[in-house]
């Protein structure tokens, strides 16, 4: 197949397009803005090959995108550029709106115009997969059960709103006018090459350098991960072999406190490059609670293991030992980040970017 596929050089977006070109003979349109946090660094390996493409371009444009489906006649596509950050859409909800909302119903739009023009067995073969988060259904209490893909939506965050805005046009596009649309939603990713603004990397780049590690409220709050690498290979089985109309809800099924992961990263931080001054988690500081933090997040993904055939495979505890150790191992990377305005004023800031 010939994939266009939005916000490939983002976190996620990148990691599937890395897996496309190693482990699929699918070519790769790479539609990106080339926001802040994008990084074509995290496509060094896509340099030269020749199944690979990047296109810079604003999904809200809506001529750039009917341009581009009309220049690259794709045959599927991976939809998964997006304003993520939860704080930052607490600050400034605008640009979720924007991206999240208005890029995806113009993307929507401009497939829907192409597909609607393809020849027979193409417009049969032709796929629409939307990539979400399990954000779009609120919060978990202690003892509720894990969201599957039938929970309702309740998104409590500006960031959760307009990503449930987006699943809700997607699925309309479907129902309305028969667009073959996939939805997935997935619970936090983790691994190399995610901006650091994310709680992970922020608090392994924190740790290395010997400031506080903000923690917000008691720590208790809950998050589902998954490694990135198994949430790439679980998107293109959906691109794959996913049925039109269906919701696929991805997790490793590796639930942890907030607290808990960054204990994990300071005692794999600790382990690889001890401190002299101590244990890293005397680091730890807890911070005012943002507003509306979700409490628990949480999936059970056994309809699509079973739809699939895919289950994640990487253990959390090595996950995230094999993350710090990349972290301590492309400073080079992170360092430019860090040195630049963004860092001054958002990353230095440790009650506006907390676990």
């Amino acid at each position: 197949m010939r994939v266009l596929l939005t916000g490939g050089c983002g976190f996620i977006g990148s990691a599937v397009v890395r897996y496309l070109l190693r482990s699929t003979d699918h070519t790769v349109v790479n539609v990106d803005k080339l926001t802040y946090a994008a990084s074509e660094d995290a496509l060094e390996e896509a340099a030269g090959n020749l199944r690979h493409t990047l296109v810079r371009a604003d999904i809200a444009d809506h001529a750039a995108m009917r341009q581009l489906f009309a220049t690259w006649q794709p045959d599927a596509v991976m939809h998964l550029a997006a304003e993520t950050h939860v704080d930052r859409s607490i600050d400034g909800p605008g640009p979720f709106v924007q991206t999240n909302v208005v890029g995806t119903y113009t993307l929507l739009d401009a497939a829907r115009e192409y597909w609607a023009g393809l020849p027979a067995p193409r417009r049969a073969g032709f796929r629409f997969h939307h990539v979400s988060t399990d954000e779009v259904f609120g919060a978990l209490g202690p003892g509720d059960p894990p969201f599957t893909e039938t929970t309702p939506y309740d998104p409590r965050s500006p960031y959760a709103a307009s990503k449930a805005a987006s699943d809700h046009l997607v699925r309309a596009w479907h129902h309305t006018f028969g667009l073959p649309t996939l939805v997935s939603n997935t619970a936090n990713n983790y691994g190399p090459w995610q901006f650091p603004e994310k709680l992970i990397p922020l608090v392994t780049l924190n740790a290395i350098e010997g400031k506080p590690l903000p923690v917000y409220g008691d720590g208790s709050n809950q998050r589902d991960w998954i490694f990135v690498e198994d949430h790439a290979e679980a998107l293109v089985r959906v691109l794959e072999g996913g049925q039109p109309g269906a919701t696929y809800a991805l997790s490793a099924r590796q639930p942890r406190t907030n607290l808990q992961v960054v204990h994990g990263i300071c005692a794999a931080l600790d382990a690889c490059l001890p401190d002299p001054a101590g244990p890293r988690a005397r680091l730890i500081t807890f911070v005012t609670d943002r507003p509306g933090h979700d409490f628990r997040y949480e999936i059970d993904p056994s309809a699509s293991e079973r739809a699939l055939q895919w289950r994640a495979t990487h253990d959390f505890d090595r996950g995230l030992a094999r993350t710090v150790a990349w972290y301590l191992a492309n400073r080079a990377w992170w360092e430019r980040i860090r040195a630049a305005s963004y860092a001054g004023q958002r990353l230095g800031q440790a009650p506006r970017s907390a676990a």
